[in-house]
């Protein structure tokens, strides 16, 4: 790229020399804009550095004219063109200040990792950085609106804004951005709704806009993005129904978070058909129902998706008893949360072809009947909760076999006896309410 600074003539060197103690005192705002060529990248560089006020580490000290900049730890220049900065990697450092907004005019930057720190203020201009690829400033305190200037980027393949403070509604000019394949905008405070526009970016792969403020349905438009290989749209008040448009992205779609929100009604039978590629479904802490055997029958579809390792269905509204098809479900499932329901009967000896089970969660129920038939076959639990229910019966003697148990909690049941004495060989426990 052509710079479109002026040339001037004389050593660059010494414009830096006299110009560093102006910018340490602070005395003037160097415009980087105005310089040539990598004596531009330099200068912007220095400017960001001026903007730190806390690096605990230590990694600014050999920022110093003393070593060329591309040297300096953290930045990378280009081959083609020597001196360009093309990546700013300063990521986990717990650094604190504002981001310059000198950043902006490194015009050769394809990557901009300033990740898991402490900055504040606004995002930095990008409109200028027609070149940049990857933008991860996630993790940081950046209070500020998404500006519709980020479409400039048109390369961007990667961005990265979650764990802030950002504000405002989701730009629809997002969609503009035909090359993402990742979009993460998770835990921030934007309001408002999924813009539909974002399901014209058909290359994206990974969208996250977890944990935030926005509300209404999940858009249609989504069952568009079949590449998408993870969703994830918990902890916001979306309403409506499972969202049958993502039944498009059979072949894609394996991660699916939904939970924390207010999506109700029964969730649609042929779910695991549909969604055969999944690996982590999160659907808890909703209002899906399951009151008889026809709405029960999602649970039975799931044992489709043969590659389910995390299934999460606590805290909804689902009733009766657990379906003897749980036996059936992936031989790889490693989670499984059905917690704070209204289930009731038995737990079915079949539970016990889970044998990979670390996590079981049946807490908060109304499940009764005993469980020695079924417990000592799931010898790779970690964590176990019976609590809140009606189990009966003695507290079986090869509950000492789980020794990989961390938590354990029985606690509000009706067992009986004494509990066992080789509990002792759970060296792992913790955690353990008899």
């Amino acid at each position: 790229m052509v710079s479109t600074c002026p040339k001037r003539p004389g050593n660059p060197g010494v414009l830096i020399l006299l110009t560093l103690p102006l910018l340490l005192l602070g005395a003037i705002k160097i415009n980087c804009a105005t310089l040539p060529d990598n004596s531009t990248d330099v200068l912007c560089l220095q400017a960001f550095r001026h903007e730190i006020t806390s690096d605990p580490f230590g990694w600014f000290i050999s920022w110093n004219s003393s070593a060329n900049h591309c040297l300096w730890p953290g930045v990378i220049c280009s081959r083609a063109h020597p001196g360009r900065v093309v990546a700013l990697q300063l990521f986990g450092l717990y650094l604190a200040g504002q981001i310059s907004s000198s950043i902006g005019n490194l015009t050769f930057l394809r990557t901009l990792n300033l990740s898991t720190n402490g900055f504040s203020g606004r995002l930095p201009p990008l409109k200028h950085l027609q070149k940049l690829q990857v933008l991860d400033l996630s993790v940081n305190q950046l209070q500020d609106s998404i500006p519709d200037a980020i479409t400039n980027c048109s390369n961007l393949r990667i961005v990265d804004l979650a764990t802030n403070i950002l504000v405002g509604e989701i730009p629809p000019k997002l969609s503009l951005l035909y090359n993402l394949s990742h979009l993460r905008l998770s835990r921030n405070n934007p309001i408002g709704v999924i813009p539909p526009t974002l399901g014209n970016i058909t290359s994206i792969q990974r969208l996250g806009l977890a944990y935030n403020n926005l509300t209404g349905t999940i858009p249609d438009e989504l069952g568009k993005l079949t590449n998408m290989r993870m969703l994830a749209l918990g902890g916001n008040r979306l309403s409506g129904g499972f969202p049958r448009c993502l039944f498009n992205l059979s072949k894609s779609l394996q991660v699916l978070g939904l939970e924390s929100n207010m999506l109700s009604k029964q969730l649609p039978p042929n779910i695991g058909d549909a969604l055969p590629n999944l690996q982590e479904l999160y659907l808890n802490t909703n209002v899906f129902e399951a009151i008889d055997i026809q709405s029960w029958e999602f649970f039975s579809a799931l044992t489709n998706c043969t590659s389910l390792e995390w299934l999460s269905l606590a805290e909804n509204q689902l009733h009766g008893a657990i379906p003897n098809t749980i036996g059936n479900l992936s031989s790889i499932l490693d989670y499984l949360y059905l917690g704070g329901n209204e289930l009731s009967g038995t737990v079915l000896p079949s539970i016990g072809n889970l044998r990979n089970l670390t996590f079981l969660g049946l807490g908060n129920n109304n499940l009764t009947g005993t469980v020695e038939e079924w417990i000592g076959k799931l010898i790779k639990l970690q964590h176990l909760n019976l609590q809140m229910n009606s189990f009966i019966g003695p507290l079986a003697s090869f509950l000492g076999q789980l020794t990989q148990l961390i938590d354990l909690d029985l606690g509000n049941n009706k067992f009986e006896g004494p509990i066992p004495s080789n509990i002792g060989n759970l060296q792992q426990l913790s955690d353990f309410e008899p």
